[in-house]
């Protein structure tokens, strides 16, 4: 689960900002931010929790009958558009249409691209998956901007504001499985659907429909109540010039970067240029350079390495732990039989329970809780045991399907691993990035989220349930793949740590 991404913020000057009268002591809009957002991830992880399972089931049980390879692909592609296209979005919010109007125009392309996902036909798949990635493209950076406009620089609820914002991303991420993967998958609305008169084949696009829904809702509490957050996210004034050419460069870069990832698939030469270049970026800007700003720099690409290592085995959540699920493991506990997409739910649902006893024990440790690159490394770690705990869940399967609470146990440290990385992160990257870079330093954050995504996608295709033994080196490989990153992060905190000056 991801948490919001901030980009450049909005600083409001009118004094309405500071009126309460929400949630709380917190400003009006953050109520109706925060159940428009509840919403847009009830969307987003509803159809994400059924879009691998729909690509490779077969034609028999309405699924697309696709390969496993191809799917993973087109799942890694997806979700990696859907990151990489905030940094255009983010950028035509801040320089032409305002973030109040990006919210309102994505919104709607989601809500468009998911009701073309519940239509049953090829075509309408593909176009539905183009509309989601480039509807979260434009509305996820600017909801984040608005959330932060709501606040005046200094304002002690800030924090808490996004805080809470976070909890209705993980609310909704939480429900949308439960709803969406009900709907898709079990047969008791596949035996409603027949008493309807309706074919139970179609079962996967009521889900994708469910979604669609999801996204009316949203886009009604955000349409309802605008009026509370009209004195920000406006686009820059009309006598403004609109910086069209680098608009174009952003459009172009985009463009090319997201043909070069999909090209990948093809190429495999392409995958290690691009993942090479960042250690790169940290050679030049760490040893080549001597000033403040550039060591900086190298600080943040090196949590930019992690990061991107961390996502790629942490979203593998809706890929090779969603077959995982599907195929190896007994989804009932005690009795009660469930679909296996409620298993993406499981994340969310720590997430909410321990997000509020991180937030506490860092303020408890104060100036002794663990540096920054120090916070990466427990993160990478808890991240690592997750992938190794599966190595004899793997093994096991030879005896048939596993329990459950092997995959809870395995969400249970990945959401310990992602509360050590995902915010400090965000954090990290707003406090290091110099002034006159601080939108393309965000930018970076995002594209290390795309790039994660993609390579989930890519280690996704080698995934196996036939071979208990191929599967446990499956897991085994990426757990040593993360230790070695653990390790080499370790050795260089102390490196790091200099880098980044006193904001360590």
């Amino acid at each position: 689960m991801t948490l919001p991404k901030p980009i450049p913020e909005v600083t409001p000057h009118d004094p309405e900002v500071l009126t309460p009268g929400g949630i709380g002591s917190h400003p009006k809009g953050l109520s109706m931010l925060f159940f428009a957002e509840m919403w847009e991830r009830f969307s987003y992880y509803g159809m994400r929790a059924i879009l691998l399972l729909f690509m490779i089931a077969p034609l028999a049980i309405g699924g697309m009958g696709m390969d496993q390879k191809l799917a993973a692909q087109i799942y890694g592609n997806y979700t990696m558009a859907s990151y990489l296209v905030c940094i255009l979005g983010g950028y035509l919010a801040d320089n032409f249409i305002g973030a109040r109007r990006a919210v309102l125009i994505g919104g709607f392309i989601i809500t468009a691209g998911h009701f073309t996902l519940a239509i049953a036909s090829t075509p309408s798949f593909y176009l539905g998956l183009i509309l989601v990635a480039l509807g979260t493209g434009l509305l996820k950076p600017s909801i984040s901007t608005l959330v932060g406009g709501l606040y005046a620089r200094g304002d002690y609820r800030r924090d808490a504001g996004f805080s809470l914002f976070y909890m209705g991303i993980n609310l909704g991420a939480f429900a949308s499985p439960l709803v969406v993967g009900w709907l898709a998958q079990s047969e008791e609305f596949k035996a409603v659907l027949l008493s309807w008169g309706f074919d139970p084949l179609h079962s996967w696009h009521w889900g994708f429909g469910a979604a669609g829904v999801g996204m009316i809702f949203g886009m009604w509490t955000y349409l309802r109540r605008l009026k509370l957050i009209e004195h920000i996210g406006h686009a820059p004034d009309r006598e403004t010039p609109r910086p069209w050419a680098q608009l174009l460069m952003v459009a172009l870069g985009t463009v090319v970067l997201l043909g070069l990832m999909i090209a990948s698939d093809y190429f495999a030469w392409i995958n290690p240029v691009v993942y090479a270049l960042p250690v790169a970026g940290v050679i030049y800007f760490g040893l080549m350079k001597k000033d403040e700003e550039s060591h900086r720099i190298a600080a943040i690409l090196v949590f930019f390495i992690a990061a991107i290592i961390f996502w790629a085995v942490f979203e593998q959540a809706g890929s090779s732990l969603t077959l995982f699920a599907d195929e190896l493991t007994h989804n009932e506990i005690a009795g009660w039989a469930f679909p296996s997409s409620w298993f993406q739910s499981v994340n969310s649902l720590f997430i909410l329970a321990l997000a509020p006893l991180f937030a506490w024990g860092w303020v408890r440790w104060g100036a002794r809780q663990p540096s920054v690159p120090s916070k990466f490394v427990l993160g990478l770690v808890f991240l690592g045991i997750s992938f190794l705990l599966l190595v004899p869940a793997a093994q096991l399967t030879a005896s048939g399907k596993v329990s459950p609470w092997w995959l809870i146990a395995v969400y249970f440290l990945q959401t310990l691993g992602e509360l050590c990385l995902s915010p400090v992160g965000l954090s990290t990257m707003s406090k290091l990035a110099p002034a006159k870079l601080a939108g393309l330093i965000m930018g970076l954050w995002f594209l290390g989220t795309a790039l994660g995504n993609k390579l989930a996608g890519v280690l996704a295709e080698s995934f196996s349930s036939k071979d208990p033994i191929v599967l446990s080196r499956f897991f085994l490989n990426q757990a040593l793949i993360v230790g070695v990153v653990t390790v080499v992060l370790l050795a260089m905190v102390p490196w790091v740590k200099r880098r980044m000056g006193h904001h360590s």
